[in-house]
């Protein structure tokens, strides 16, 4: 078997909120964003990572690559635990693993160029290399996201955020990387814009080979350019399968839900789908609920689901849940009036 790009093996990130004030004997607050995660990723494959806001989704991109403090392993081409690395030791890995953020303006450098922006990482991670070629490579990668060349000497205030999504998405591929992480990338962007960048990514991956991670709050977004999708919730994982499996065949009370809220275009389908409500407010993170985290707002939970964490099944599609399956517990979107 194909030894995976990336394994993930129980990554947990956890915040210590005690403030400077308080006293030696203060109970230590702890903020537990990620707690447990496990994965596999493929070189060429697209992991989707959706979930409600705080769920732990970008937290668990930022660990990956070091950007916050984490426990666990994160195995690189089999051979390398990332977490394991000093920032010294990780910086000869930071080209094979880039990343997109989420606001596209407030991630590049109002004081560059376009060209400066998009050749920087050029030139820390190929300090030898010409500047006519460098500037060569810069054009032809700024062509290939759909920026015009001539617009290398450009600021980021002159330019829309969609365009400057492409800039930061040409920065982060200029390197040649193995794995690209974006972390909702299209969330600050008009819907239009959105499908033009989805569209993108899903070509640069194709032409390109690259492994990409793939978060959204959205499964509308991530269906079309995940192979596989992974359901997050307070840092937990929910379900994970192939796309069309997890659409096709939600199994977890939680991923019907999000995709009951998901718009079908169809007024008439639209109307007579059924809607699967979620029952009061995400818990802090804080204080998670006791066993299985989202019990409090589940259609089906138990005693049981209290009193134990459920364990999420192996195979090709697994499920966190003491009792997978249908839903009982629905309604339907009421007829308009």
């Amino acid at each position: 078997m194909t030894e995976p790009l990336l394994r993930v093996e129980d990554l947990h990130v956890t915040f210590d909120l005690r403030r400077a004030s308080d006293m030696p004997w203060t109970k230590p607050r702890l903020l537990r964003a990620v707690a447990g995660v496990d994965f596999e990723l493929f070189s060429g494959e697209t992991l989707g990572i959706v979930g409600e806001s705080g769920c732990g989704k970008s937290t668990l991109a930022r660990a990956l690559i070091q950007m916050v403090p984490a426990t666990g392993k994160v195995i690189w081409q089999g051979k390398t635990d990332l977490l394991a690395l000093t920032r010294r030791e990780m910086l000869k890995y930071r080209a094979d693993i880039q990343m997109v953020f989420q606001d596209p303006l407030a991630s590049l450098n109002p004081r560059m160029t376009v060209g400066q922006i998009i050749a920087e990482p050029l030139r820390t991670h190929r300090p030898g290399m010409a500047e006519g070629d460098l500037r060569m490579r810069v054009k032809a990668m700024m062509d290939r996201v759909g920026l015009l060349p001539n617009q290398i000497n450009r600021y980021p205030h002159e330019f829309s955020g969609g365009q400057c999504q492409r800039i930061g998405i040409a920065r982060a591929l200029i390197v040649e990387p193995k794995l690209l992480i974006c972390d909702e990338p299209v969330s600050a962007l008009d819907v239009s814009i959105q499908a033009q960048v989805i569209n993108l990514l899903a070509e640069l991956q194709r032409d390109l080979g690259l492994a990409m991670i793939f978060i959204a709050h959205d499964l509308s977004v991530v269906k079309h350019i995940s192979d596989r999708v992974m359901v997050l919730y307070l840092g937990r994982t929910m379900e994970v399968a192939a796309g069309h499996d997890l659409y096709a065949d939600p199994q977890h009370p939680y991923t019907q839900a999000l995709l009951s809220a998901v718009p079908i275009p169809d007024p008439a389908a639209e109307r007579a789908k059924v809607m699967i409500p979620l029952e009061g407010d995400l818990p802090s993170p804080l204080a998670p609920p006791s066993g299985c985290v989202f019990r409090t707002r589940c259609p089906r939970a138990e005693a049981r689901c209290a009193e134990k964490v459920p364990e999420l099944t192996m195979g090709a599609h697994g499920v966190a849940c003491h009792f997978p399956g249908p839903l009982v517990k629905t309604r339907k979107v009421a007829e308009p009036a």
